[in-house]
C-alpha cells in the first residue's frame, strides 16, 4: 500500500502552486459549469416555459438562489463537524448530478423538484472545494491569494462555458438537452475529485475518523438521509416566496447566534478577526444584491430590450448576459493580480478593507452604464448590446476586487477549526444578497403584465440607477471605516 502524502508535504511545494490546487481547480470548473449553466437558464426558463409573471420569476429566481447559498453555510457546518470535506464533496456533487438529470427527464413538470435537489448538492460542494484551496497553504503564505485567484479563474472558466453552452441549447434546440449537458459535465468535475483525492493526504477527512467505525457511519448515513428529507420542504419555500422571506429572517440571526457562541473558544486578537470577517461578509450581502441582478432583471432585461448585434457579430444578448463577466475575469484576473502585487512590492497595495471599497465604486459605474443604455434605445424600446456588455466590463472590475479576495479572507481570519462555518458564512452571504436580488428585480417590474418594451426599458433602467447610487455610498462608507477594519485584522492582509 503506498505510503499516504503528509500536510508538510503538501505544503512545503516549490513554485507557486500546489499540484493539488490543479486538481481542485479542475473539479470546481466542470462543478461551476453545472451551476451557472443552471442558473441561466432559470429565469428564462420560468418566463418562456412555466409562463410565471416577470415579478413572480424574480422572486422565485432570487429564493432558489438564496437557498442554494444558504445551504453552503450548512453544507460547510456537517463538514466541519461530521463528514471532512471530501464526503460533503462527494454527495453534493452525486446530488448536483441527479437534479439535473431529473429536470432533464421533464423540464416543465419536474423543475422544482431537480431543482431542490441541486440546491442541497451545491450545498455541500460549493464552501467545502473553497475550503480545501485554503488547506493546501501554511497560514501565512504570502502564495494563498495567488492560489484562491488562479482557483477563481477556474470558477470562471466553467462559468463561461456553462452559461454559453446550456442557455443557447435550451432557448434554440432543446431545454431537456440544455440541463442533461450540466449534467454530464458534473460526472466530469465529481470524476476528476474522486481519482485525484489520494494526493490530497490528511486534507478534508472525516473529523469523526478517531470514532469507532460503525458509530460514525450511522451518523453520516443520518445527514444524508436528513439532507433527502429537505427536499419536499425546500419546494414548498421555493414556491411559497412569503415562506422563503421567513426561513431568511431566522437562518442569519441564528448563524450569527452560532458563531458569537463559538468565538468564545479563542483570544482577544482571534475574536477581533472573526469581527474583520464578519464586516467583510455584511457588506458582501449589499454587493451582491446588485451583482446578482445578473441572473434576474438583467436576464429579463436581455431577453426583452436588447438588439443581438455586439462588436459587429451576431449573439443573442442573453448568451452575453451569461458568459461576458466570466470571459472578462478569465482575461483581467491576471492583470489585476499582477497589479497588486506591484503595489505590494512599491509597499502601496490597498488593504482588503479598501479593495472592497473600490469594488462598490466599479459596482456602481456598471449600474450607472446599465441605467445610460435607455439613451440609445429605438423606438421599438430595444437598445444596445455594445454599452450592456461595457457595463459587464466595468462590473468585472468589482467583482475582482472583492470575490476572490473575500475567498481567501475567510481561511485567513478563521480559527482553523472554524474554516467550513466561515466559508460558508461567505457564501451565506451570497444568500442573502441573491434573496435581496430576486426582491430588488421583482420592484424594477412594470405592474402591467403587458407593458411595452419602452415601459420595461425605463422601469428596469429607473432601477438601475437607483442600485447606483446605493453602491455609491457603500463603497464611500468602506473606505471611511477602512482604518478601523484594518486594525481588526492585525496584519492580515
Amino acid at each position: 500500500m503506498a505510503k499516504q502524502i503528509t500536510l508538510e508535504e503538501i505544503q512545503n511545494f516549490e513554485g507557486k502552486y500546489p499540484k493539488q490546487l490543479w486538481y481542485l481547480f479542475l473539479s470546481e470548473m466542470w462543478e461551476r459549469f453545472c451551476f451557472y449553466g443552471m442558473r441561466g437558464m432559470l429565469t428564462v426558463f420560468m418566463v418562456t416555459q412555466l409562463f410565471l409573471a416577470e415579478k413572480t420569476a424574480n422572486l422565485q429566481y432570487g429564493a432558489i438562489q438564496a437557498f442554494i447559498y444558504a445551504f453552503t453555510f450548512i453544507g460547510g457546518l456537517f463538514a466541519d463537524k461530521i463528514l471532512g470535506f471530501r464526503k460533503s464533496l462527494f454527495w453534493g456533487g452525486l446530488l448536483m448530478i441527479a437534479g439535473s438529470f431529473i429536470i432533464a427527464i421533464a423540464p416543465k413538470d419536474l423543475f422544482y423538484i431537480g431543482t431542490c435537489i441541486s440546491i442541497i448538492g451545491t450545498g455541500f460542494f460549493k464552501p467545502n472545494i473553497s475550503t480545501m484551496v485554503g488547506a493546501l497553504y501554511k497560514e501565512g503564505d504570502a502564495r494563498r491569494d495567488a492560489g484562491f485567484g488562479l482557483f477563481y479563474s477556474g470558477i470562471n472558466i466553467g462559468a463561461t462555458l456553462g452559461g454559453l453552452v446550456c442557455v443557447y441549447i435550451g432557448k434554440f434546440y432543446s431545454w431537456s438537452l440544455a440541463f442533461s449537458m450540466a449534467g454530464f459535465v458534473m460526472i466530469i468535475g465529481l470524476s476528476v475529485f474522486v481519482f485525484t483525492q489520494k494526493f490530497m493526504g490528511p486534507i478534508g477527512l472525516s473529523p469523526l475518523k478517531e470514532m469507532k467505525a460503525s458509530k460514525r457511519r450511522l451518523i453520516e448515513y443520518a445527514v444524508f438521509v436528513g439532507s433527502l428529507l429537505a427536499i419536499p420542504l425546500i419546494k414548498i419555500l421555493v414556491t411559497n416566496t412569503s415562506y422563503t422571506d421567513l426561513f431568511m429572517f431566522i437562518i442569519g440571526p441564528a448563524t450569527l447566534i452560532y458563531i458569537f457562541y463559538e468565538m468564545r473558544k479563542y483570544s482577544k486578537q482571534e475574536k477581533q478577526k472573526l469581527i474583520a470577517a464578519l464586516i467583510f461578509i455584511l457588506f458582501s450581502v449589499l454587493f451582491w444584491a446588485f451583482f446578482e441582478q445578473a441572473g434576474g432583471s438583467l436576464s429579463l432585461f436581455a431577453l426583452y430590450n436588447l438588439h443581438d448585434n455586439v462588436a459587429g457579430l451576431t449573439i443573442d444578448p442573453n448568451v452575453i448576459n451569461n458568459t461576458s463577466n466570466s470571459f472578462f475575469v478569465i482575461v483581467f484576473s491576471p492583470i489585476v493580480g499582477i497589479l497588486w502585487l506591484w503595489l505590494s512590492k512599491k509597499k502601496i497595495e490597498p488593504n482588503a478593507a479598501v479593495k472592497f471599497g473600490i469594488g462598490f465604486l466599479f459596482l456602481a459605474g456598471a449600474f450607472y452604464v446599465f441605467y445610460f443604455t435607455r439613451f440609445f434605445a429605438d423606438g421599438t424600446g430595444k437598445t444596445s448590446l455594445n454599452v450592456f456588455t461595457v457595463a459587464y466590463l466595468v462590473i468585472t472590475f468589482g467583482e475582482l476586487c472583492l470575490s476572490p479576495i473575500g475567498l481567501s479572507l475567510m481561511t485567513k481570519l478563521s480559527p482553523k477549526p472554524m474554516w467550513g462555518v466561515m466559508m460558508g458564512m461567505w457564501f451565506l452571504a451570497s444568500a442573502y444578497g441573491q434573496y435581496a436580488a430576486g426582491i430588488l428585480g421583482a420592484g424594477m417590474t412594470t405592474a402591467n403584465e403587458n407593458a411595452t418594451l419602452t415601459e420595461k426599458l425605463v422601469a428596469y433602467t429607473n432601477g438601475y440607477r437607483q442600485l447606483a447610487i446605493y453602491a455609491l455610498i457603500g463603497g464611500a462608507v468602506l473606505l471611511l471605516i477602512s482604518p478601523f477594519i484594518k486594525k481588526l485584522m492585525h496584519e492580515v492582509k
